[in-house]
């Protein structure tokens, strides 16, 4: 029995074009590249009794529903990552103690999926302005906090949350640009 000339070819090439490519390697999961805009900030002076700068690339969003006289709720919003940094000030009235505590309960909430809470703390005798600020680690629903306050008349305290899944690998690069931000903005509070 002859096997025919063009099988034998077919089969000879086949062999050699499939032999020679290289052992399949698996690729580590790859995330969009993130094009973060030049930091820059603009006066944010809201009828509450403090202004601070704010980044000139995210939207303020007054809460005007739940405003009242002595009280400001507002978000930062930064539309391009799907974050919100909602914003309460409160006046101290007596209460600086209840007010630091609420600020340790909300942060400490996220404990049970964080990885770490890791605390700044914030002191400006200058200014008057002394804080925290919560770096939550892991799969935490908000995963930067803070309060800045006077100690006597004013309180602010900031949560970040994104509108997406909390996968701390893929928004750690989103996180530490807007930490950058949310450093800002305490080291410029002047109270009114």
């Amino acid at each position: 029995m002859k096997i025919p000339l063009a099988f034998l070819f077919t089969i000879t090439c086949t062999l050699v074009l499939y032999s020679c490519r290289p052992d399949p390697v698996p690729r580590p999961r790859g995330y969009f590249r993130i094009d973060f805009p030049e930091k820059t900030y603009l006066p944010f002076a809201p009828s509450c009794p403090f202004e601070m700068e704010v980044p000139a690339y995210s939207r303020i969003e007054m809460n005007r529903e739940e405003a009242n006289a002595d009280s400001c709720w507002f978000n930062v919003y930064f539309p391009q990552y799907k974050a919100r940094l909602h914003c309460t000030y409160l006046p101290v009235e007596g209460n600086s103690d209840d007010l630091v505590r609420d600020a340790y309960t909300f942060a400490a909430k996220h404990e049970m999926k964080a990885t770490a809470i890791r605390r700044t703390l914030i002191e400006d005798t200058e200014r008057k302005v002394f804080g925290v600020v919560y770096d939550i680690e892991g799969e935490a629903a908000s995963q930067l906090q803070f309060f800045v306050m006077d100690s006597t008349a004013h309180f602010l305290r900031g949560a970040l949350y994104f509108n997406s899944r909390p996968n701390p690998d893929s928004l750690a690069p989103v996180l530490a640009f807007i930490r950058g931000d949310v450093m800002h903005m305490t080291q410029t509070v002047k109270w009114k």
